[in-house]
């Protein structure tokens, strides 16, 4: 018997909410708190991209979109606004900054690789970097986040090295969260865009997967697809940094746009329910 499309949309929600919902019970979020934030997201969307053109969206047509009674759309209206402002901001910074380490020829040898950088003193230093790719942030502000997320190293007092060729925080776990925040909410709005956008060129999805692996081979398949897969986004973060206008400011043209593309690694043992 074929399955109707809510069928499988809902056993699809299923199946993205399990590694989700383990996420929020180990960090103490409750059943309660999810639903508020779901009941808000649903007025949100309701009542920003599901108008009637020309006319202003009621409580009523918003209550009937999203089964929610008027009464608790009001009050979910009333409720502040969720916002992450502050861990973009430092994310976005320690990523230019090490991008900029990795290729900006001020700060590479003649092989084209980090050089070792002194904090502070000389005009290629730590905070001459910070100052370039990271704005008016204190440049030790900046260090000190990134040696306790292991990407920077310290070799002496006054010398750092680039430890890792990514921002990658391994301790702070606001930082991994948010990174949880933001990069399921891109692939689901481009899965989004490739399921309705039909006037639209489609976006770029895709993945390699094979279900009959043996446990021996996944060191080795972990690090070609790390090492194939940081090479590549090497290659496009040199492209997008000569058309970003907080890198290049003599870059033209008209609009402010995000985009990128985001690479991750699978594996878990075969359940033959979740590949059916």
């Amino acid at each position: 018997m074929q399955r109707s499309k809510h069928q499988i949309l809902a056993a699809a929600l299923a199946r993205i909410l399990k590694p989700l919902i383990r996420i929020l019970l180990k960090s103490g979020i409750s059943y309660g708190t999810f639903a508020d934030i779901a009941k808000m997201q649903f007025v949100d969307v309701a009542q920003n991209e599901f108008s009637i053109q020309g006319r202003k969206q009621s409580v009523s047509r918003v209550s009937v979109i999203t089964g929610l009674t008027r009464k608790e759309v009001r009050r979910i209206m009333g409720l502040h606004e969720l916002e992450d402002n502050r861990n973009w901001d430092r994310y976005n910074r320690a990523s230019r900054v090490i991008s900029g380490w990795r290729r900006d020829k001020d700060f590479m040898d003649k092989e084209g690789k980090p050089v070792l950088l002194s904090v502070s003193g000389t005009p290629n230093s730590f905070q001459e970097l910070v100052k370039r790719y990271s704005g008016d942030i204190p440049y030790r502000a900046v260090l000190d986040e990134l040696v306790a997320d292991g990407s920077v190293e310290r070799i002496s007092e006054n010398k750092v090295k680039l430890f890792q060729r990514a921002y990658l925080p391994k301790t702070d776990e606001s930082m991994k969260l948010h990174i949880l925040g933001v990069d399921t909410a891109f692939l689901v709005d481009t899965i989004e865009h490739n399921l309705n956008r039909k006037d639209q060129p489609p976006r770029f999805q895709r993945k390699v997967l094979y279900d009959n692996l043996p446990d021996e081979a996944l060191p080795e398949f972990r690090r070609l697809s790390a090492e194939s897969a940081q090479t590549l986004l090497e290659k496009l973060d040199q492209w997008l940094s000569r058309h970003d206008r907080d890198v290049n400011p003599k870059t033209g043209g008209g609009g402010r746009n995000t985009a990128g593309v985001g690479i991750y690694y699978f594996e878990q043992p075969y359940d033959e329910e979740v590949e059916s």
